[in-house]
């Protein structure tokens, strides 16, 4: 099942992604070609708080060339950053809020096709609001509703970037229904 690097070449150095050509051996032995975006790796978060409420971001996605609704999430600084550090930052800068607690949800890999990226799932409680502080490129809009609300609009359809989809069904899970 598994396929045999023959060799590789960088097509793209960009600000987010590196593309590479791989070709590869297939376990048949015929040869084919993989190209691989690699990606420093993201976080995300669901702030749930005590009254079943969840924060999420509106904000407009070039590539699906619309508004979105998804949780508060960004890149990694650096391929070591500490993820919960990393989560923690992004929850403060684009809802201004602050966790208590930081539970780790999962880790998913969106497109494992092509892209490497991994993004590490949390849900924070016990919150606390402050002043938001989105980057300069990053025009937010907050968005406050009931956690039922946010899994309402994911059965149908209306939140549909998959990491919110996943993590807020894990939320809701671990938060209404007790899963551990």
């Amino acid at each position: 099942m598994t396929e045999k690097l023959l060799d590789k070449r960088s097509v793209l150095k960009g600000l987010l992604l590196d593309i590479e050509h791989w070709r590869v051996e297939l376990p048949d032995g015929r040869e084919a070609l993989r190209e691989l975006a690699f990606h420093m790796g993201a976080v995300a978060v669901v702030p749930v708080d005590e009254a079943g409420y969840t924060t999420l971001v509106r904000q407009y996605r070039t590539a699906m060339g619309r508004v979105m609704l998804e949780i508060p999430a960004g890149k990694l600084d650096s391929p070591d950053e500490n993820r919960e550090e990393a989560a923690r930052r992004e929850l403060r800068e684009e809802t201004g809020l602050t966790a208590r607690e930081l539970r780790h949800l999962n880790i998913i890999v969106p497109s494992p096709g092509y892209l490497t990226e991994r993004i590490w799932l949390y849900m924070a409680t016990g919150l606390a609001r402050g002043e938001s502080a989105p980057d300069e490129d990053e025009f937010i809009e907050c968005v406050r509703l009931p956690l039922a609300e946010a899994v309402e609009m994911v059965m149908r359809g209306q939140i549909d970037d998959a990491k919110s989809v996943c993590a807020l069904m894990m939320a809701w899970n671990i938060h209404w229904k007790n899963i551990p």
